[in-house]
C-alpha cells in the first residue's frame, strides 16, 4: 500500500513535493489554509492531486503516513503541535528530494547573509564550466520538482533554516555555510542558539567523502564549531589566516588550495565589488574547484557575473540623487553590509515586519552615514526608539511611493537614497520582490 503523505502549504516547496510524492508513488493530499496560486492549481489538477484551500482538515491529515511541511509554517501553529504530538514523521521537503534524487549531487549554501549571491554564482560558474546542472531551493525552483521532472548531475542549491529544521537523512555532497547574524528569532523562541543549531544541521549527516566550506572570520560559526562535531573535509575561506587547505585573500589576491587543486585571481577582477562580495566570491571560488570546474573557466565566470536583482541593485540617478534597491536585505545584518559600502550621504528606508531585530549592530553606521530615515511598514516605533537620538529627520510612510517621494524631497545632490529594510516585507507586501519592484517603479515614476 502507498505511503500517505500530508503536504502542508501549495506554493513552490508544497507543489514540488507534491508532484515528487506522486511519481515516486505515494498517496498525495495538500493542504494549504490560504487560496491556492490559479498556475498551482492548474498543476495539482493535471496531475490529479488531492487537495484543499482555506482549511485545514485534520482528520486527513493526522492519519498520513508523514507530512511534508512547507518551510512558512512555523512549529507553534496548533496543528503542527498536534501532529508531532502523534508521533506522525514531519519532513521538509529537500529531505524528500535527496531520498528520490538517485546519483545526482547537492551542493547546499546556507547562512543569514550572502547565500543568494553565492548560490547564483556557483551556479554561473558550474553552467559557464558545462556542468549539467540546475539551480534550485529558495531561488530557482523547488529542489524536489527539478528532481522529478528534470534530474540533473549537480542541484545547486540555497537552502533555509526553515528547510533545515525537519531534514533526516538529507545531506550535501558540499555544504557552505556563509555566516551566522541574528534573523527568524521570531520562529526560534527568540532563542539565537536554537536558530544557530538549525544552520549547523546542514552538515550533520555528512561522510568524510563530503566538503563543508565556511567562513572562518565568521565570530558566531567559530565559536559553535566544537558544539556540531562533523565527519566531512572542512575547507574555510577567510581574510585573516592562510590555511593550507580553503581560501584566503592577501594582498589583492584570491588564492584557492582544495586537494591538489590551486586556483589564484585578481581581486580586481572579480565583478562584484565590496568586502562582503569578495567573502562570497572566495566560497563559490572553493566550490567551483572542489567540483571540479575548470580555472579558466571560473576566471571568465567570476569575471561576467553579474550581481542580483533586489541585492544593492542600480536603480536611477534623479537630479544628482542616486537609488539603490537592496529590498533582499531583510535582516540588520545585510543593512550593515548595504551601509557599510556606501560612499555618500545616505537617506536610508527601513522598516516591515521587525524579527526580532538588534538594531545596535547598525548605529555606528547609521550615525556616520544616514542623514535621514524613511520608516516604510505598518509599525515603526521600534525604529524611531533605536535611531531618534542619532538621527535628525525621522519619517513615517505606508507605501513604496510615499516612502520614494519622501526621500527625494530630504535628499540633496549627490545623496543615495537605499532601501535596505532590515526587516520582512510581508505587512505591505507579498515578498520582498514585490517590495523592490514597487520600488524601483515610484523611483522611474518620479
Amino acid at each position: 500500500m502507498a505511503t500517505k503523505i500530508a503536504i502542508l502549504g501549495a506554493g513552490e516547496s508544497g507543489i514540488g513535493a507534491a508532484i515528487l510524492a506522486v511519481k515516486e508513488g505515494y498517496n498525495v493530499f495538500v493542504s494549504d489554509t490560504g487560496k491556492i496560486d490559479d498556475k498551482y492549481k492548474q498543476v495539482l489538477e493535471e496531475k490529479e492531486i488531492e487537495y484543499e484551500e482555506g482549511i485545514h482538515s485534520q482528520d486527513r491529515i493526522l492519519t498520513a503516513d508523514e507530512v511534508m511541511k512547507s518551510p512558512g509554517i512555523p512549529d507553534k501553529s496548533s496543528l503542527v503541535k498536534q501532529i508531532r504530538d502523534r508521533g506522525i514523521p514531519v519532513i521538509s521537503e529537500i529531505e524528500l528530494a535527496y531520498r528520490h534524487k538517485g546519483i545526482g549531487r547537492i551542493l547546499g549554501v546556507t547562512g543569514s547573509n550572502g547565500k543568494t549571491t553565492t548560490t547564483s554564482m556557483i551556479y554561473h560558474i558550474c553552467k559557464h564550466g558545462g556542468l549539467d546542472c540546475a539551480l534550485v531551493g529558495n531561488i530557482g525552483i523547488s529542489i524536489a520538482k527539478q528532481v522529478a521532472e528534470d534530474p540533473k548531475e549537480w542541484y545547486i542549491s540555497e537552502i533555509s533554516s526553515f528547510q533545515l529544521d525537519d531534514i533526516k537523512t538529507f545531506r550535501p555532497d558540499i555544504a557552505i555555510l556563509t555566516n551566522i547574524t541574528e534573523d527568524h528569532l521570531d520562529r526560534y523562541e527568540y532563542r539565537f542558539e536554537n536558530y544557530i543549531r538549525s544552520k549547523f544541521n546542514i552538515i550533520k549527516n555528512q561522510t568524510n567523502h563530503d566538503y563543508f566550506i565556511f567562513c572562518a572570520d565568521d565570530p558566531v560559526i567559530q565559536k559553535h564549531m566544537k558544539e556540531y562535531p562533523f565527519q566531512s573535509n572542512p575547507l574555510p575561506y577567510t581574510m585573516q589566516q592562510e590555511p593550507t587547505q580553503g581560501g584566503y585573500i592577501r594582498n589583492g589576491q584570491m588564492n584557492v588550495q582544495a586537494g591538489n587543486e590551486t586556483l589564484r585571481m585578481s581581486i580586481y577582477d572579480f565583478a562584484l565589488k565590496g568586502i562582503h562580495n569578495q567573502y562570497n566570491t572566495l566560497a563559490a571560488g572553493l566550490a567551483a574547484v572542489t567540483i571540479g570546474i575548470r580555472k579558466d573557466k571560473i576566471r571568465e565566470a567570476v569575471q561576467s557575473f553579474e550581481s542580483l536583482e533586489h541585492r544593492m541593485e542600480y536603480v536611477s540617478t534623479v537630479r544628482g540623487v542616486e537609488f539603490i534597491n537592496d529590498s533582499k536585505a531583510t535582516n540588520v545584518n545585510s543593512t550593515w553590509f548595504a551601509l557599510e559600502s556606501m560612499q555618500k550621504p545616505v537617506i536610508l528606508i527601513l522598516g516591515g515586519i521587525d524579527k526580532g531585530n538588534d538594531y545596535s549592530l547598525i548605529r555606528n553606521l547609521v550615525k556616520e552615514r544616514v542623514k535621514a530615515i524613511v520608516c516604510m511598514g505598518t509599525d515603526n516605533r521600534k525604529i524611531h526608539e533605536a535611531f531618534q537620538n542619532d538621527v535628525p529627520v525621522i519619517v513615517n510612510t505606508g507605501s513604496a511611493k510615499d516612502a520614494v517621494k519622501s526621500s527625494f524631497h530630504l535628499a540633496a545632490n549627490g545623496d543615495v537614497v537605499l532601501l535596505s529594510p532590515a526587516c520582512a516585507s510581508f505587512d505591505l507586501f507579498k515578498n520582498y520582490e514585490d517590495r523592490g519592484k514597487q520600488f524601483k517603479d515610484a523611483v522611474r515614476d518620479l
